[in-house]
């Protein structure tokens, strides 16, 4: 008897809502709709293609960052997230249209989508790692500048977002700390409320795809994975106070790049 027996569709449905808590940990925790973990598992460790893996990823990530922002606002008040308005209607404003561009990209790519994602997520381990400066604040640009590169940078977010399926929070975090000087447990806040519209965009352009029938093939297997991952995300909402940045975003630049890795050489 072959010990390669894929598990029964009870067990599979569990280590779904466990993979979801797991990942959801450190999406509540920084900020993060937590797909850059949930994808290389879809796809790995699940077994579902590039594409439908993205709009599983998409989905769950929607129901993440929507509860995400409610458990957050125990340690970061609606009302501070808010008072970001400006730099939100300027991201907000690149973002939607690069989520709409992202999500039409990704329906054409096919069985190149897994190294294009692999190289999507080393470069935010990049950007994750150069971001995070400690010891210095960041220089601000005049208002004009920073309202420009706001919105080419929310632009920027928007297509990767929609390439990976995921809320772009990694690229958000760092983009808000360093062209709007936002503490960093805000930005991860703030991030969240941009990531809801502008995954909204890019999951209304997959509904077009045929592939979008993944939710409803796969629908008790999504439902477990979302309800682990918003458990996990109300956990990691409730360390928000306790953890250092310092530790969680060189550790996410780690796990980002073994997960690049491990999507590259998937086939």
């Amino acid at each position: 008897m072959s010990d390669a027996t894929p598990p029964k569709p009870s067990a599979r449905l569990a280590l779904a809502a466990t993979a979801g808590l797991c990942v959801g940990v450190p999406g509540g925790l920084i900020g993060l709709g937590g797909a850059e973990f949930r994808l290389p598992l879809l796809i790995g460790a699940f077994g579902f293609p590039a594409l439908p893996a993205v709009i599983l990823n998409k989905a769950t990530s929607l129901v993440v960052v929507g509860s995400g922002l409610a458990f957050r606002s125990a340690a970061v008040p609606p009302a501070a997230v808010l008072e970001q308005w400006p730099a939100i209607a300027t991201l907000l404003s690149g973002s939607l249209a690069g989520a709409w561009i992202g999500a039409s990209w990704a329906t054409r790519l096919g069985a190149a989508l897994p190294r294009v994602i692999a190289l999507a997520l080393a470069a935010i381990a990049v950007v994750l790692l150069a971001a995070h400066d400690p010891g210095s604040a960041p220089p601000r640009l005049p208002p004009i500048a920073t309202t420009l590169a706001g919105i080419a940078a929310g632009g920027a977010i928007g297509v990767v977002a929609s390439l990976l399926g995921v809320a772009g929070g990694e690229l958000l975090v760092p983009t808000l700390v360093l062209l709007f000087g936002l503490d960093v447990k805000l930005a991860g806040s703030v991030s969240l409320a941009i990531s809801l519209p502008t995954m909204l965009v890019g999951f209304a352009r997959y509904s077009r795809d045929r592939s979008f029938d993944v939710l409803r093939s796969h629908a008790a297997f999504w439902l477990a994975l979302a309800a682990g991952s918003v458990a996990g995300v109300a956990l990691g909402a409730s360390l928000v106070r306790l953890v250092s940045g310092e530790v969680l975003v060189p550790l996410l630049a780690a796990v980002l790049l073994l997960s690049a890795a491990r999507l590259w050489r998937h086939r």
